[in-house]
């Protein structure tokens, strides 16, 4: 699953709380900032297994009558269900030939009921653990404002700091294998 990018007022918003942060007044170094706001937001989704910022996902997974989760945590709203054949057009499914459940840890939950000559699934849903950056919780927004002036200040590749993980630690779901439950 390949993150899509992030809403273009997130990472501005990111970059002025790391120019806080750094204490930087000026604009010319904005661009190198929300580039490295960028960095620290995939580093936090990839750390923590969830959107951070809302938008929209889409996951392939094999197409099975047994439940599968959603590869991205987060999710709030699965919004589509198409069939992949093999040579990869899209099969249009009937509403009754899928299932699709979203648990209280918002993890996207897809089950194909009627194949058909569909090998694999696209879902499209959207996730994000916050509508925008001001939504985040304190925890995750900080550890992504403290991983931002590293990479701004820390040029030389020098390890981040731990308070970052710290902060993110609470928020990590850890995952051994793509997971299935029970009919």
């Amino acid at each position: 699953m390949d993150a899509p990018p992030f809403p273009a007022a997130a990472l501005e918003a990111a970059r002025d709380a790391a120019k806080a942060q750094l204490r930087i007044a000026g604009d010319s170094e904005d661009a190198l900032i929300e580039s490295y706001a960028a960095s620290a937001l995939a580093l936090c989704e990839a750390f923590t297994g969830r959107a951070a910022i809302a938008r929209e996902w889409r996951d392939v997974m094999p197409a099975s009558r047994a439940w599968q989760a959603i590869e991205i945590a987060g999710v709030s709203a699965i919004t589509a269900v198409s069939g992949l054949s093999a040579d990869g057009d899209t099969i249009a499914f009937a509403s009754d030939a899928y299932a699709v459940d979203v648990d209280a840890e918002g993890v996207g939950w897809v089950r194909v009921i009627s194949a058909g000559a569909a090998g694999r699934v696209a879902v499209t849903c959207v996730a994000g653990i916050a509508e925008d950056w001001a939504g985040l919780p304190a925890p995750v927004a900080q550890g992504v404002t403290l991983l931002i002036a590293h990479l701004f200040e820390a040029r030389d590749g020098a390890s981040p700091p731990a308070a970052v993980s710290a902060l993110w630690r609470p928020w990590r779901r850890v995952r051994l294998m793509r997971p299935e439950r029970a009919a």
